[in-house]
């Protein structure tokens, strides 16, 4: 038996009947850039989020760097986050010319700890990026505490988080809602995928809000007059299309996956030598990934692969020690419980539309 890591096609295909009349309709009016689907798409997910407003992008990286740019950030200003994320992060850091400073993650939550934040605070300081991984939320009541007292901004990386919760004393928040601004990535393993590439920005701010609209359009008020420096990062009219289609769903695909997670929990806790994903007591997660930890990662990698189990590496290098941002000037040891988690990490097999037999020859195997 083969189990994938994720399958596309069980989630897409089902899809066919309900948009291909859609798409067939936008090729005949033969509109695809910045319409009606875009708007309505942007309204539809401002209201899932909780938020008054949305800025469709066309990637997880053109949104944050979007938000970024838009909340003033730029060059001598540094910027807090995590090397135990996808480069993405500070990539867009480093694209509006500022500063990406390290804290390390929580040992059991693999997020950001809030807890050594203040000690990489600086007089240069300008924002943090908690990135919510794997579906779980960061702490962000200390984090947003943290910003108030600071006079920081909050840009959440929320790419792996669509539909998460931050929860407490009956206080709901969903991931993208919290901070000045969200950012997501539609890349289509995600929870909310497209057919392709797109991304979302979401805020409170109407400033902001107006001055990402016309970032991602060349900086432009009408046509041929620009008041920023801007770009092209729109979302096309198929893909709002497509994710309009699929937002629906999302919460009932959540729901799946955390049942398809418990029944990892449930089989594979007690094991010797396996370390199982821990959600933090204030997160109601949406396990984009189901990421467990074991020093003898890369045999049980090979092992898995040679029973068709599709195991993969997450994150095998943290980003203080990536090539690429060598110059940051970090080095080994540095953020050592980053550095445990990329050497042990592997992804499991999960998705919403996995069959139970499938999960029992995981375990089995």
């Amino acid at each position: 038996m083969k189990i994938p890591l994720i399958d596309l096609r069980r989630e897409n295909l089902p899809l066919l009947p309900e948009v291909f009349p859609k798409l067939k309709q936008l090729v005949k009016e033969s509109r695809f850039v910045s319409g009606k689907e875009v708007k309505e798409f942007e309204e539809k997910f401002a209201e899932y989020c909780g938020v008054k407003y949305a800025c469709a992008v066309n990637s997880g990286t053109s949104a944050l760097i979007l938000a970024l740019k838009a909340c003033g950030i730029g060059k001598g200003d540094e910027v807090i986050t995590t090397p135990f994320t996808f480069i993405a992060t500070v990539e867009a850091i480093l694209w509006v010319g500022a500063k990406p400073v390290f804290v390390d993650i929580h040992p059991e939550y693999l997020t950001i700890d809030a807890g050594k934040i203040e000690d990489a605070i600086t007089s240069k300081t300008r924002a943090i990026i908690p990135v919510h991984l794997y579906g779980e939320i960061c702490d962000m009541e200390k984090i947003e505490e943290i910003a108030r007292r600071y006079n920081l901004v909050v840009i959440e990386d929320a790419a792996q988080a669509h539909g998460a919760e931050f929860v407490k004393e009956g206080v709901r928040k969903k991931a993208g809602s919290m901070g000045k601004c969200g950012c997501f990535s539609f890349y289509p393993s995600k929870n909310l995928g497209g057919w392709g590439e797109g991304g979302m920005i979401t805020t409170d701010d109407e400033e902001i809000y107006n001055t990402l609209l016309k970032l991602r359009d060349h900086g432009r008020e009408e046509r041929y007059f620009h008041t920023l420096v801007g770009g092209n990062f729109r979302m096309e009219n198929y893909q709002a299309l497509v994710l309009s289609t699929k937002l629906k769903y999302l919460d009932e695909w959540n729901r799946k996956r955390r049942e398809k997670a418990e029944f990892y929990f449930q089989q594979l806790r007690g094991i010797k030598g396996l370390t199982l994903p821990f959600s933090p007591p204030y997160s109601k997660g949406v396990f984009y990934l189901y990421v467990i930890r074991t020093p003898f990662r890369d045999k049980l990698v090979e092992f898995l692969h040679t029973k068709g189990v599709e195991a993969r590496r997450v994150y095998p290098i943290p980003l203080h020690l990536q090539k690429a941002l060598g110059f940051l000037g970090y080095g080994e040891g540095d953020f050592p419980v980053s550095e445990k988690a990329c050497y042990e990490g592997l992804a499991l097999p999960l998705f919403p539309e996995i069959e139970k037999e499938e999960m029992e020859w995981v375990v089995e195997s």
